[in-house]
């Protein structure tokens, strides 16, 4: 009969330059690979830097800690004996190793390049992630010389309705060669602008048997799957391992795995989860205490405070349901609450009023009374702390400046002003709202009292600034250089305009907000000119 082989292929949210912690994530999807009898684990590509390291590539100490970091988990005593480890190096050139790792493993070389890992009863090839989407991938030839599981570290970020794209390339190699295909994937934020959606498998002829995550909080998640085959072994670099159980203690209770059903988000699903799980990476890993958002009442600012009501699903789910120990623990801290604290969010809106802040920063006499009750009403149904104030004072204080120093009192166009004074008066309110925006974020949880409960803390927590300019906006420069788009994040930045609307009402539904329909039938408006009986401007004039 043929022989069981169980490979293991992870997800991890690794964190660039974070050496100590990828480490330890590292060991822990090794224990859990061996916890479930794998023989094999493969690993996200640069899973000990962290992929997003950009120049920090070119300098030695990267290099220097990469090994350090390498010799700290092999030598590792809980047990990472008897399975073949893929783990993510940064290598450069062939050369001779550190001697760190030389005194541990006995090798003085390592080999750069292409090759086929032969063991006593497999043999293995590598291919990486920009080279499954190329036309005539490794893993064809690797597999036409003997190749019969293809390992794929990756570093693959999130684009909406991408993962349609990966699985197909993979079924169609798998389909056209045969064999085994095992993909692993970064999962999360690590410190740059992109999110890496995981989403781990194992692909054997085509179907697919184990599929991870695409969308999840966890910090080590690992995927395992059997195969049973028996193949001839191949000369290439020999490794004295064999990946199949021992016959001896074969267990008849043991299957190989069967095919699953793909799980596909729709694209809807892809704008809630991805840059939700985004904000709660950056933010844990930032030392702030949440967010601010302007709330103008308008649907880019909706939208983008129902991805921060995503995300604090997202984390009651993990506290509530799964027990997350890591979520937990970086809520509290981000809350301001000690570490022992007994404190445990009620609902997902419990979650929002610790961390999340919206404000309506209005014009008495340009905001209409629409956008500022839609704006109040969105925030108590997702719990965030809500300002509803107006910037008249600031408005006229620098207008009255201005005309202080020059003798000229600009207009709007309504009052006979010119279009160069008309504009001007409505940029300084879209920068004074920027610059308020950041004072409130910096000062509201020290209003609000974060630290009230753990006196020790001595991090102010201050908040970071969320912008709502869609990516259409951007394409075509509508929008106001240094206003509210001069933000610390913008998670709808690369999301265009439809997509957000047919997201806002998916959400409507599937996040029981009733609320949100009326935000798609407003009619559109800028709210930066005098509203009178007979004009509103609409947004874009």
């Amino acid at each position: 009969m043929g022989h069981l082989v169980t490979l293991a292929t992870c997800s991890l949210n690794q964190w660039a330059l974070d050496f100590e912690g990828n480490a330890q994530r590292i060991l822990q999807s090794i224990k859990e690979a061996k916890a479930g009898g794998a023989s094999l684990r493969i690993c996200p590509e640069l899973e000990i830097t962290g992929y997003g390291c950009l120049d920090h590539f070119l300098e030695s100490d990267t290099d220097l800690h990469s090994w350090e970091s390498l010799v700290m988990i092999l030598e590792t005593q809980y047990g990472i004996e008897n399975i073949l480890l893929d783990i993510g190096e940064r290598i450069v050139e062939d050369f001779y190793l550190p001697r760190s790792v030389q005194k541990l493993t006995g090798q003085k070389k390592c080999r750069i390049g292409d090759a086929l890992i032969s063991t006593l009863d497999s043999s293995m090839s590598n291919e990486t992630c920009e080279e499954l989407f190329t036309p005539i991938s490794p893993a064809l030839g690797a597999g036409l010389d003997g190749s019969e599981i293809t390992l794929n570290s990756s570093g693959s970020h999130h684009e909406l309705r991408k993962l349609h794209t990966r699985i197909d390339l993979i079924r169609q190699e798998t389909l056209k060669s045969g064999g085994i295909y095992l993909y692993s994937n970064q999962q999360g934020c690590d410190g740059d602008r992109l999110y890496y959606d995981g989403c781990a498998m194992i692909v054997i002829n085509g179907r697919i048997v184990a599929q991870g995550s695409q969308f999840s909080l966890n910090d080590v998640e690992t995927s395992r799957a059997l195969q049973a085959t028996k193949s001839p072994v191949y000369e290439r670099v020999e490794v004295d391992f064999s990946l199949s159980s021992n016959p001896e203690g074969l267990d008849l209770r043991v299957r190989p795995s069967t095919e699953i059903a793909i799980k596909y988000h729709l694209p809807e699903e892809e704008i809630a989860y991805g840059p939700a799980c985004w904000l709660w990476d950056y933010l844990r890993r930032s030392s702030s205490g949440g967010f601010f958002l302007p709330l103008s009442g308008g649907v880019d600012s909706c939208a983008t405070a129902v991805l921060v009501h995503s995300m604090c699903r997202l984390v009651y789910q993990a506290v509530s349901e799964r027990k997350n120990p890591q979520v937990i623990k970086d809520l509290l801290r981000i809350v301001g609450e000690p570490s022992d604290s007994k404190w445990l969010p009620s609902s997902p809106q419990d979650v929002a009023s610790r961390l999340f802040h919206t404000a309506y920063l209005g014009m008495a006499e340009n905001s209409s009374k629409d956008t500022r009750s839609r704006a109040k009403a969105l925030a108590k149904d997702i719990g965030a702390y809500h300002l509803d104030l107006n910037i008249d004072t600031v408005y006229y204080a620098v207008t009255t400046l201005f005309t202080t120093v020059t003798s000229y009192t600009p207009k709007f166009k309504m009052f006979g002003g010119t279009p160069a004074s008309n504009l001007a008066l409505q940029n300084i309110q879209a920068r004074l709202r920027m610059v308020l925006s950041d004072l409130f974020a910096q000062l509201l949880p020290t209003v609000r009292g974060r630290n009230k409960n753990n006196p020790e803390n001595q991090n102010p927590g201050g908040l970071l600034v969320l912008g709502s300019a869609n990516v259409d906006e951007s394409l075509r420069g509508y929008l106001t250089k240094y206003d509210c788009s001069s933000a610390d994040i913008i998670p709808i930045g690369g999301v265009a305009k439809q997509d957000l609307k047919r997201f806002i009402l998916w959400a409507a539904t599937n996040f029981d907000l009733p609320i949100l329909p009326g935000f798609i039938s407003a009619p559109p408006t800028a709210e930066l000119e005098p509203i009178t009986a007979d004009y509103v401007q609409s947004d874009g004039s």
